[in-house]
């Protein structure tokens, strides 16, 4: 059985929100980044990380693509102009919205305090603005990023909205903001969210 270490508020998430898309058994262990239990299997104490068979997988990423893989769901198959597509809005999500989340994050209470540059944030927040008009011209006419299909993508972008919410980053009304409303009804999302 699957192993799915990591807090729920992180990006542990994605991997128990596909684990519930792909209808897969699991075990979670409920462990914040840099607890004993993380750094057993992820030395920098990252989360999240899916033990398979006494071997860990570190990073979201690389968890969601095996899973993928492995089950045949969510994604395009590998070698496809499709795939090629999704991935290519996988690394989007991750340079344009993930890598900008994540500059805030360090620079309010992840770095040690001298390090930490607040002023940082108001060019974060004007570049997250402008990536949502970038990615709005990219998305189809839905339901998901890639029209029918519910792939990886939708998950990353997803759990992306909400924590842009928390971390007041704002959506504004548009093409983005009704998509995160209707992914967020998905049953799967709702069983992760309660894990």
């Amino acid at each position: 059985m699957y192993q799915v270490v990591g807090n729920t508020n992180t990006r542990t998430f994605r991997v128990l929100w596909a684990m519930h898309e792909m209808g897969l058994e699991f075990e979670h262990i409920d462990a914040p980044a840099r607890s004993p239990e993380v750094l057993a299997v992820n030395p920098s104490g990252k989360v999240p990380a899916l033990i398979v068979d006494g071997t860990p997988i570190i990073d979201s990423v690389a968890i969601l693509t095996y899973l993928a893989d492995k089950h045949g769901k969510l994604t395009f198959p590998a070698g496809t102009i499709e795939r090629a597509q999704q991935d290519s809005f996988t690394n989007l999500i991750l340079d344009e919205f993930d890598a900008v989340l994540w500059m805030a994050a360090r620079h309010s209470f992840v770095l040690p305090a001298e390090h930490r540059m607040k002023e940082i944030k108001d060019s974060l927040r004007w570049e997250f603005a402008r990536s949502i008009k970038l990615i709005e011209q990219r998305m189809s006419e839905g339901p998901n990023l890639m029209g029918e299909a519910f792939t990886i993508p939708d998950i990353i972008l997803t759990q992306i909205g909400s924590w842009a919410r928390v971390s007041k980053f704002d959506v504004p009304d548009g093409k983005l903001k009704e998509y995160f409303r209707s992914q967020i009804k998905r049953p799967a999302y709702i069983a992760a969210s309660a894990t």
